[in-house]
């Protein structure tokens, strides 16, 4: 038994804790960026194993601006996973999204002020290309699941990241919605960039749990709003899960996820320090494979 896993699931705790889930262990790593949120969790669906890690740590311990992103998606990359599905809580900016619903955003909007956004620094810099931030493929096969399911879903839409913890003012529902945005949460970034530059493809299940606070006729969004609908829709996630696992072994990656970095190194190899190198090989040894 191995603990290396192609498939991974950032989310709540409670997406490991599955019928059918087999051989489940814990494994602690360490990464050049520190520890993980938490000890990644890897259990068997079909024989086909799986990591799950909890986003916020077990019993939510870091606010969305301390998430360790850097080394959450660095050691899903020491296992060898390729594909990432990450199941998050969102408000919806639109009518038509409603509480309960699941939408798989296309687009992703970056509005946080104080997180770092990419692997490449002490001398090594690369622009990746992020004009499609979420892998068209995986989230594809990621709808056609739900669609199968009979899942309230909504395929497409644009998912604003605010830095929190605190949730929206009204003003600043207000022009979000005038800006075009759909739904908004507080973790797709710098996430989704991250699995960028390790060469993983990224999708998200985004469960959308309340109205944010723009809607007059609607509560305003609470923790407790937020939880009671997460706790409700994760049945939902976990049968999803179950069923886009063995589709997603048998399917070959056909994205140009993994040739990421192919064109976005930009510093002359010659000026690299061998520490940066060392640190960042996992990535940029792979980035063409």
């Amino acid at each position: 038994m191995t603990n290396n896993a192609k498939i991974a699931i950032i989310g709540g705790s409670g997406l490991y804790q599955m019928q059918g889930l087999e051989a489940v262990r814990e494994v602690e790593l360490n990464t050049p960026f520190g520890k993980p949120s938490d000890a990644i969790i890897i259990g068997e669906i079909a024989g086909t194993a799986v990591a799950f890690l909890p986003r916020h740590g077990r019993g939510h311990v870091h606010r969305p601006t301390e998430v360790p992103y850097r080394a959450n998606i660095y050691a899903l990359k020491q296992l060898g996973v390729e594909r990432i599905i990450s199941v998050s809580a969102c408000g919806s900016l639109r009518e038509h999204m409603k509480p309960g619903d699941i939408v798989v955003p296309d687009q992703l909007f970056d509005f946080t002020k104080q997180r770092t956004q990419s692997f490449f620094e002490s001398g090594l810099v690369a622009h990746i290309s992020s004009a499609e931030p979420f892998c068209t493929d995986l989230s594809a096969m990621l709808i056609e699941t739900m669609r199968e399911l009979g899942t309230s879903l909504h395929e497409g839409g644009t998912f604003i990241t605010i830095e929190g913890p605190r949730f929206s003012t009204k003003a600043e529902s207000r022009v979000f919605r005038s800006w075009g945005m759909d739904i908004i949460g507080m973790t797709a970034s710098p996430e989704v960039f991250l699995a960028r530059e390790a060469g993983i493809c990224y999708t998200t299940m985004a469960h959308v749990t309340d109205y944010d606070v723009w809607h007059e006729s609607e509560e305003t969004v609470t923790v407790d709003m937020v939880i009671r609908q997460l706790n409700a829709n994760t049945e939902l996630a976990q049968d999803t899960i179950r069923k886009l696992v063995p589709e997603l072994i048998a399917a070959e990656r056909a994205c140009d996820c993994r040739y990421a970095l192919e064109t976005a190194l930009i510093t002359d190899p010659a000026r690299v320090s061998e520490e940066t190198k060392q640190k960042l090989a996992l990535l940029i040894d792979s980035g063409s494979a």
